[in-house]
């Protein structure tokens, strides 16, 4: 008895070509208008490959456009077997075999000379049709006859040889028949708009041809591989493309040339402020056709401020052609790029003073994120950067020249707690709670010798106020020991001091980490088990803010009189909370009970005492 042997059946992947298409329409490609990128793409390569094979052949596109649209080169041309090869096999490319290699008449050109090499191009045609007929003709073996391939969505093809007087010459035609629901997309105009949107860069003439006859060419050479007869010309032939292109007349413009990466173009200076979060998008040609003009990951995120135009060899692309595949070389090619930007920003500081003063004051916000991990540009430009400073908007160039001690607080609310107070004292005080801010404050002794950059705390601006006379301190020493106790329960001191303006009452001294600190107290309190455990760790010793009261102001002359101890509570919580509100920050549930408090306080001592003279007030007399 003999055992059956095991056998091992070998099958073929079955491709529902209708469901490619969709999932080519709806996820791979952005768009149907594509469609005209991958026909143009496909005459582009088989012209190159004509051209490495026979140099000086006819190099030439013809986008014919009406009920029907063509697409004619006159390339390399395909016989019946490259037919069923490449136009049959989905994914097998006429310019790659499986291991990469170039594929196809055996030619010698180098693989980089090709756009594409994803073997999916015609069926993007599909994306606007449902039948697509290519009559084509072999350069590379010229007795093989034309041939007419005529292809379906459903998946159907037909082949059949054509006499050599239909077609007389090498190249392709591509024809195809748009759906109904699909029309719009193959009119003449949209048609020429599309060619000139894709292919405007591209090496070899395409001429876009009406229903009428009228005939367009779509492509021009670049502004920067064009020979001008001054710089100044070839710089107004920069910007006039910057207009067309991006709608804007540039703040400046940045040639770039990468050999290694065979990459040119021009990076144009935006002449407004943008967020840093709003990345621009940049416009890519791949070997003259257009792969995408939203590509942010070409530049590093500081350079916001730049729209770039590029032609290159060497990036490579997504297999929908609409980015850029990210790998070593882009990576490296984004670095290169920033170096020109930042090269460019360096030079500006020795060749047009005035253009980088007007570039600093629209995008210093960018010259601050690049300053802080450069610094040869740090050096540079440091000292043309404004902050937001006691003296004002200024430079620190202009601020150190007054100020040899610079003081720095850690958020905007700090600063704007002392800045009037501080101004008055003489203390030069920068806001470093904006981005980036404190950091390159700190990095000034760097640049200026000599300098001295220290952060602010409640105890440096209390030793800058004058202290009160002895006698006067004396005289207040009852409410301030009622206001201690008071405001001591939200962790903050109370102090007399003379400071100006007179107008201010109080000014409340605060630091960050000690609102931190406050905060995190809180949550223990009204925590417990674990939590509060893990909170009572955390617990730092911090100075406590500082409630200065100014002897100077008429209102707390009056209240540091009062002896009745609850209108007294009253009055300091109703300081503190006046000094809260202009500190501008967000206020705890505590301080907001505090304010009301302290209202309700003082509006009920004013209505069972209307006779008696109110802080600030004075005494009313008896008739």
């Amino acid at each position: 008895m003999t055992r059956p042997q095991n056998t091992e059946a070998t099958h073929t992947f079955q491709v529902d070509l209708r469901g490619l298409v969709d999932l080519l329409s709806h996820h791979l490609y952005s768009s149907p208008r594509v469609y005209l990128r991958e026909l143009l793409q496909n005459a582009v390569d088989a012209i190159t490959a004509r051209q490495a094979l026979q140099p000086g052949a006819p190099a030439a596109i013809t986008v014919r456009a009406g009920d029907t649209l063509t697409v004619t080169d006159t390339g390399i041309g395909l016989t019946e077997a490259d037919v069923h090869r490449f136009l049959a096999t989905i994914g097998h490319s006429s310019k790659r075999t499986a291991d990469g290699a170039l594929d196809g008449a055996g030619l010698d050109a180098a693989r980089g000379d090709f756009i594409g090499q994803f073997g999916i191009g015609l069926l993007a045609c599909f994306v606007v049709a449902d039948e697509i007929t290519v009559v084509s003709r072999s350069a590379a073996d010229p007795t093989a006859p034309a041939v007419e391939w005529r292809g379906h969505s459903d998946g159907r093809y037909s082949l059949r040889a054509l006499p050599a007087s239909a077609v007389p010459e090498p190249g392709t035609t591509v024809r195809l028949t748009p759906r109904a629901d699909n029309a719009e997309w193959t009119g003449p105009d949209r048609v020429t708009a599309l060619a000139r949107h894709y292919g405007g860069l591209l090496r070899y003439p395409v001429t876009v041809v009406g229903p009428r006859g009228d005939s367009e060419l779509v492509t021009a050479a670049p502004p920067w591989e064009t020979t001008h007869r001054t710089p100044l010309a070839r710089r107004e032939a920069l910007t006039a493309y910057c207009r067309d292109l991006f709608d804007f007349t540039p703040l400046g413009t940045i040639e770039l040339d990468l050999p290694a990466a065979g990459l040119r173009g021009v990076a144009y200076v935006l002449p407004t402020a943008v967020s840093p979060s709003q990345r621009a998008g940049h416009r890519v040609h791949l070997k003259g056709m257009l792969l995408t003009d939203k590509a942010p990951e070409l530049l590093p995120d500081w350079a916001f401020f730049v729209r770039c135009v590029v032609d290159t060899t060497s990036l490579r692309p997504t297999a929908s052609r609409e980015a850029l595949y990210e790998d070593g070389t882009l990576a490296a090619v984004r670095d290169a790029l920033g170096d020109r930007v930042r090269d460019w920003l360096t030079g500006l500081a020795a060749s047009d003073p005035a253009l980088l003063h007007r570039f600093v004051g629209i995008h210093h916000l960018a010259v601050k994120a690049l300053a802080r991990y450069d610094d040869e540009l740090l050096r540079i430009l440091l000292p043309w950067l404004p902050f937001e400073t006691t003296d004002g908007n200024v430079t620190l160039e202009e601020f150190v020249r007054t100020h040899r001690t610079v003081l720095v607080t850690r958020s905007v609310e700090e600063f704007r707690q002392v800045a009037p107070i501080a101004s008055a004292a003489g203390l030069g005080v920068v806001n470093g709670g904006y981005t980036y801010d404190r950091d390159l404050v700190h990095r000034l002794p760097e640049v200026r010798p000599g300098t001295t950059v220290t952060d602010l705390d409640p105890a440096t601006v209390t030793a800058h106020l004058d202290t009160v006379d002895p006698t006067a301190e004396l005289r207040a020493a009852a409410f301030l020991a009622v206001a201690r106790e008071t405001i001591g329960a939200h962790d903050c001191d109370v102090v007399l001091r003379d400071f100006q303006p007179v107008t201010a009452p109080a000014l409340l001294l605060d630091n960050r980490e000690a609102r931190h600190e406050r905060t995190r107290a809180d949550l223990a309190s009204d925590g417990d088990g674990l939590w509060a455990d893990i909170l009572g760790s955390l617990r730092q010793d911090t100075a406590p803010a500082r409630l200065v009261l100014n002897h100077l102001n008429p209102l707390v002359r009056q209240a540091l009189t009062i002896t009745e101890r609850g209108l007294a509570v009253t009055t300091a919580e109703a300081l503190y909370g006046q000094a809260l509100l202009l500190s501008r920050r967000p206020l705890r549930a505590s301080e907001s009970a505090l304010l009301n408090r302290a209202f309700m306080g003082l509006l009920t001592h004013a209505m069972h005492h209307p006779g008696a003279a109110g802080p600030g007030s004075e005494p009313r007399k008896e008739l």
